[in-house]
């Protein structure tokens, strides 16, 4: 299980910006991973286009923004293309990542049970130790305090 204060789950995974992005990439960085269900989603949509909206706000306080589901590198292409998305996107479709993160849980809609991605974020120091973990985020106002407690960092 995570912990606030715990080293972070190390990966290498490929994203839209390099086929092998990695936890260490981004030493000396804090780091916000945001773990989404599904690309061109309602909710998944309106997370992602927040977090780009405001990375600048986000680079500036020396951060990077990584969205990651399990769908295909080519349909990543995609949603960023049709919602002009900065945020750079990691494919875990093997599921590894989101076993180590935690966010792989069984999930309820209209009666019928299923495994899925619990929509969570976490935030990473720039020694790569845990320092906010949001579980079953809300979208709404979401960004905004993941922001606060990046500037609080």
């Amino acid at each position: 299980m995570l912990e606030i204060g715990k080293k972070a789950p190390s990966f290498s995974r490929p994203s839209l910006q390099s086929e092998a992005i990695s936890l260490a990439d981004y030493s000396g960085r804090k780091i916000v991973l945001f773990f989404y269900p599904k690309d061109n989603t309602p909710g998944c949509t309106t997370e992602a286009t927040g977090f780009s909206a405001d990375l600048a706000a986000f680079e500036a306080e020396n951060c990077v923004i990584l969205g990651i589901s399990k769908d295909t590198l080519t349909k990543h292409k995609n949603f960023t293309d049709k919602h002009a998305l900065t945020v750079d996107l990691i494919s875990d479709e093997s599921g590894e990542m989101c076993e180590a993160y935690g966010v792989w849980k069984e999930k309820k809609l209209y009666g019928k049970t299923y495994m899925g991605i619990e929509r969570s974020t976490f935030l990473i120091d720039e020694a790569g130790v845990m320092q906010q973990i949001w579980r079953k985020v809300r979208v709404k106002d979401h960004v905004a305090q993941v922001l606060d407690a990046v500037r609080a960092l």
